[in-house]
């Protein structure tokens, strides 16, 4: 390391950590704003407010619905493009040449916070306990915004110039599918690298796995339960379904390989998460249907894997005299996020890697997610490599008392400080 380097590394500790209070409260008052998927424009209000502050270029706009249709594979089912802005900020660099270009991203929709029952803490309310902000969006993912600002808060203050351009996307519509970020990319929002701020518990995570959302309709026909032999049960027809499935799962476990995704004891699960049949405790249920998420490595073809869960399935109601006149029927819909990668060495990875060491003294765990984000649609789309790290753990996102740690919050923030520092360019080092 470099004199200019240990310096420009201490003056960015110095300022991440003058301006802790300051994320904090930025992140309380994001938390406090309810922004479950769809809903997502009174926060962005704040965001647009948050980018303009800073001095950003900033543009707002709505997806459009002629323009992200054709990738419809992609983008889950939309019931409203209205009132949910995604909002941009944009910090122009010196240039000319030198630099390169950083685009940070993070969504800001969350899903709903549940059953409060199940709650310790306010799930709007932002409360600070010990070193951990709790709240839903805590870590999945608004701390990930305000890791992006407050990295460009300390930058500012140590009057450090950049020579490439960084921006900062805001997007919705993550938790069902990346409409945000799909129309983020559409509109021109490209660059020579980008970062989403998940929580990856500060590991570098250059590949997604991809999550595909179905819906398996099963018939029966219904009769009087105290003649239920006369009837055909949709609950019963499923069972052999469902563990056809199940079979299906371990096969894929077992034959299916990636260097990032091996260390996962399920690293392509099917889930079942919504069964529905029946409607009167003395009837025979006339129908069922159960919604899963099926889970892919990268490499893996969707339109393979669907075939794959279609075969399958079909040959177990073949082999059901009353299911092979009255077969199921199987949908995909959704939420749809086909799994992406870049090569662990390509440059922004190298990149990610050296920051995360000035950051910690140490390099950071490479490791896949099996989880679906937006990654790929800038990977897929924007010809964007694109990786994830962030503060926060993917455990906690979506459940009762998510939450946030405010160390891990700090050390991300300097990480993606001496990331956009080493990749945009210092201009007057």
């Amino acid at each position: 390391m470099t004199d200019l380097d240990r310096k420009l590394v201490e003056v960015v500790v110095r300022e991440v950590e003058a301006r802790r209070d300051d994320a904090v409260r930025l992140l309380q008052e994001l938390v406090r704003v309810p922004s479950t998927t769809g809903e997502e424009g009174a926060v962005q209000e704040k965001v647009e407010h948050a980018l303009r502050g800073r001095g950003l270029e900033v543009d707002v706009w709505e997806a459009k619905a002629h323009e992200v249709e054709p990738y419809r594979d992609h983008v889950g089912d939309q019931e409203t493009y209205e009132n949910r802005p995604n909002v941009a900020g944009r910090r122009r660099g010196l240039g000319p040449g030198g630099g390169r270009s950083l685009l940070l991203n993070a969504h800001l929709d969350t899903v709903a916070p549940g059953d409060r029952a199940g709650w310790s803490h306010d799930p709007l309310g932002g409360e600070v306990v010990g070193d951990r902000l709790y709240g839903r969006g805590s870590c999945d993912m608004k701390g990930g915004l305000v890791t992006h600002l407050a990295a460009l808060d300390a930058l500012e203050a140590a009057g450090i110039e950049l020579i490439g351009d960084v921006t900062v996307t805001a997007t919705v519509g993550e938790e069902n599918g990346g409409l945000g970020a799909l129309s983020a990319v559409l509109r021109g929002y490209h660059a020579d690298a980008a970062l989403i701020t998940e929580p990856t518990r500060l590991r570098l995570v250059p590949a997604q796995g991809g999550s595909l959302v179905f819906r398996l309709t099963v018939p029966g026909r219904s009769a009087h339960a105290a003649v239920r032999d006369e009837g055909v049960s949709a609950l019963e027809k499923f069972v052999p379904l469902f563990e056809a499935l199940r079979e299906l799962e371990r096969e894929r476990n077992a034959t299916l390989s990636h260097p990032l995704y091996d260390h996962l004891e399920n690293k392509v699960p099917i889930n079942i998460g919504v069964v529905r049949a029946g409607n009167w405790a003395s009837t025979v249920p006339e129908a069922l249907v159960a919604e899963g998420r099926a889970g892919l490595i990268p490499g893996e073809e969707v339109e393979l894997f669907k075939s794959q869960v279609t075969e399958r399935l079909f040959d177990v109601a073949d082999g059901d005299p009353y299911l092979r006149e009255h077969p199921p029927s199987l949908e995909w819909f959704g939420g749809q996020f086909a799994p992406a990668e870049v090569r662990p060495g390509a440059p922004i990875c190298e990149a990610v890697k050296k920051a995360h060491a000035l950051a910690t003294g140490q390099e950071p765990i490479v490791e896949g997610v099996s989880y679906g984000a937006d990654m790929r649609l800038f990977i897929r789309f924007g010809e964007t490599p694109c990786v994830m790290y962030g503060a926060g753990d993917v455990r906690d996102a979506h459940a009762p008392d998510e939450y946030i740690s405010i160390p891990d919050l700090m050390t991300a923030t300097k990480t993606v400080a001496f990331l956009i520092s080493a990749w945009c360019g210092v201009a007057n080092g």
